[in-house]
């Protein structure tokens, strides 16, 4: 278990780690937060072959570029193994696991198209290149592009925010209960939440208020 680990291994919340709130959790949930941080079990969904394409593609779409990495892939193949999907699907989609293999795929056939290479060896720009294309097309290989795209970031981002060191990059306390928050109020920060290093808002609220004013002016006329 590392102590205060951060997704690249850089934290804007110097010295928290939220694993030293675990004694403040039911055992439960204690147990099962802590054991996303144990050993990595063994592939039970995706090939051998699928994993070459499958850990830059989640890589890619988190821009986890540096070690340590939350280990997203491996998340995704114990939830696929388990069949844990999310309970429904677009009717134009295959079921959720199908649909990963068939994608995956894809992204090779794609790979190779542009590169004579399979997508693991096309290279960190040409990989966003052509994720980026899946993002922007109406139909890809005969799927639906934006749900294609949608089911890689649900999955992605579910097992990513799951982790105990996304929660540590964003300063994310854990679960509230039974504790429970009491400085619920502006800058009210609880006795063990820590202050975000160099924080800067990239979204003045000024510049909210501006354009909302510009809209409603819109509205009106």
């Amino acid at each position: 278990m590392s102590h205060g680990t951060t997704p690249g291994g850089s934290s804007r919340f110097p010295g928290f780690d939220v694993v030293d709130r675990a004694d403040q959790w039911d055992r439960v949930t204690a147990g099962a937060v802590l054991s996303r941080l144990g050993p990595l079990a063994p592939l039970r969904f995706f090939s051998i072959e699928e994993e070459a394409a499958a850990r830059p593609l989640v890589d890619r779409l988190l821009a986890q570029d540096d070690d340590p990495k939350v280990p997203v892939f491996e998340m995704i193949d114990t939830r696929l193994a388990e069949g844990e999907t999310d309970g429904w699907r677009y009717e134009d989609m295959p079921e959720d696991g199908e649909a990963w293999h068939q994608s995956i795929r894809f992204l090779d056939e794609d790979a190779h198209d542009l590169s004579g290479v399979p997508f693991c060896d096309a290279g960190g720009d040409r990989q966003v290149e052509i994720l980026e294309a899946v993002r922007t097309a109406d139909q890809w290989h005969g799927l639906p592009a934006g749900r294609v795209w949608s089911l890689w970031m649900r999955y992605v981002c579910a097992a990513f925010y799951s982790h105990p060191w996304a929660w540590n990059e964003m300063g994310f306390g854990g679960p509230a209960y039974p504790t429970g928050y009491k400085n619920l109020g502006i800058d009210g920060r609880e006795a063990w939440e820590v202050p975000e290093r160099d924080a800067i808002d990239p979204e003045p609220w000024a510049h909210r208020v501006e354009r909302a004013q510009a809209r409603h002016r819109g509205e009106q006329r």
